[in-house]
């Protein structure tokens, strides 16, 4: 999902440079240069018989997509209007100011992805301007999707729609054509995420299984939204011609502000918990970089057994605030590591630091979380959730690691931990083991 913690703004090392890129990503550039390559050899010989007020209205559109595409949660990227125009344009039933002319007849798929291309390209240069990222990736997710649909299209269903006396299926076949676009709008919503979750996979080391059901799970709203406006610009643009890319940039926007919102209030969230993570260590009752190494740590053990980002995400905010409770100590722990107390203590550091928590109202799971990681693995009534002995795990390691990135230590850290299987569960604790060696997703 965005180094001090999981969702941090800098980026991996290994993407300081064109060699450090993974292979997934590799192999996307490739198949979207391969794509780009194929439409401009054909597009130079099409352009004379395209309709160039079409493809410059849809390139615009496209370009001011990508010129406001849309941050979301997890560190992901989306530019929706964008994926309106070109999905709207490899679609096409019929060219707005000329009816009754099947588009399948003027534009093929490639002269789809040359339009496509040059739009994402031109919107991405004022975030090159500006010193930002460029988002590659994420444009080639939408190239390819967008080719996917176009190659289904464009040569099969198109010519299936257009009735035998030039009239197309737009005006007389309406409900045929919309039994066909619909899939083919699914079809492209399912590549850009299947895509998006095979790129994340690999970035954050999660499970495919469980990055796919992450992915749907996020882009699901977003791509019903931009399904209902592709149908809705495909089929109306026999009537209303080029004009209804301008009357439906308002919905698209208000659309994409309410999401856009959405990510702000959850950025918002965790950057108030960083600040109460750092109460505890500017005030000297915790080691300096001790919440956010457990935080790091607790997300990548959590996301090696298999929990969901939405679960991930409440083990991250409360892995964070896990030592708040020590406020209210008298005499700080010597170097805030609570497995240096009694458990009577750190069950009251415990329940201190959830009823702090619980006072905000809307992190209730998180306070529980943070409640029970005192408890031990088993032998405790009730049993503490996974995440609670997750926090557990992560924060004894890193009591006796600390920042040292000596094997030998950290090897003896886990002995420790896996010799006391009663406090510390043996699944997360073989997570752990797992990944206490590894470089740590810089994203949740």
């Amino acid at each position: 999902m965005a180094g001090g913690a999981i969702t941090g703004q800098r980026a991996p090392d290994r993407w300081s440079s064109w060699q450090a890129l993974d292979s997934g990503r590799l192999l996307l550039m490739s198949m979207a240069s391969m794509l780009v390559v194929a439409a401009f050899a054909t597009a130079t010989i099409e352009v004379r018989h395209a309709q160039m007020s079409v493809a410059l209205a849809f390139g615009g559109f496209i370009a001011f997509g990508e010129l406001l595409r849309l941050a979301l949660p997890g560190g992901r990227e989306a530019a929706p209007i964008a994926m309106v125009g070109g999905m709207s344009y490899a679609l096409l039933l019929v060219l707005p100011g000329r009816h009754h002319v099947a588009t399948a007849q003027t534009q093929s798929a490639l002269l789809v992805i040359a339009v496509a291309a040059v739009g994402m390209m031109v919107g991405a240069l004022p975030h090159v301007a500006a010193g930002r990222d460029a988002g590659l990736t994420g444009m080639c997710t939408r190239l390819v999707a967008i080719a996917c649909v176009a190659f289904v299209f464009r040569p099969v269903v198109a010519d299936f729609l257009v009735a035998k006396h030039g009239h197309s299926a737009g005006s007389k076949q309406w409900y045929v054509a919309l039994a066909l676009i619909t899939p083919l709008v699914l079809l492209g919503w399912l590549a850009d995420t299947i895509i998006s979750a095979l790129i994340r996979a690999d970035d954050v080391r999660a499970r495919f299984s469980v990055a796919i059901a992450d992915e749907m799970r996020v882009q699901w709203p977003l791509g019903a939204a931009v399904g209902a406006s592709v149908l809705i610009t495909v089929f109306g643009a026999e009537i209303m011609g080029l004009y209804e890319l301008a009357v439906f940039l308002g919905p698209l926007l208000v659309t994409q502000v309410a999401f856009r919102r959405y990510a702000g209030i959850r950025a918002t969230y965790l950057q108030t918990v960083r600040s109460l993570a750092r109460v505890t260590e500017v005030a000297g009752y915790v080691e300096a970089g001790h919440s956010g190494r457990v935080s790091r740590l607790a997300v990548a053990v959590g996301r090696q057994l298999g929990m969901p980002e939405k679960e991930l995400l409440k083990v991250e905010y409360a892995a964070l605030m896990h030592d708040i409770g020590q406020l209210s100590l008298r005499d700080p722990i010597p170097g805030g590591a609570t497995l240096q107390v009694s458990p009577a203590d750190q069950d009251r550091i415990a329940e201190l630091g959830a009823d702090v928590i619980a006072e905000a109202g809307v992190l209730d799971d998180v306070a529980e979380l943070v409640r029970c990681q005192s408890w031990p693995a088993t032998g405790h009534d009730p049993a503490p959730p996974i995440g609670s002995m997750i926090i557990r795990a992560a924060n004894a390691f890193d009591d006796m690691v600390g920042g040292s990135t000596d094997r030998e230590r950290s090897g003896a850290a886990l002995d420790r931990l896996e010799a006391d299987p009663a406090e510390y569960d043996r699944q997360v604790v073989g997570a752990l083991r797992e990944v206490a060696g590894r470089r740590l997703a810089w994203r949740l």
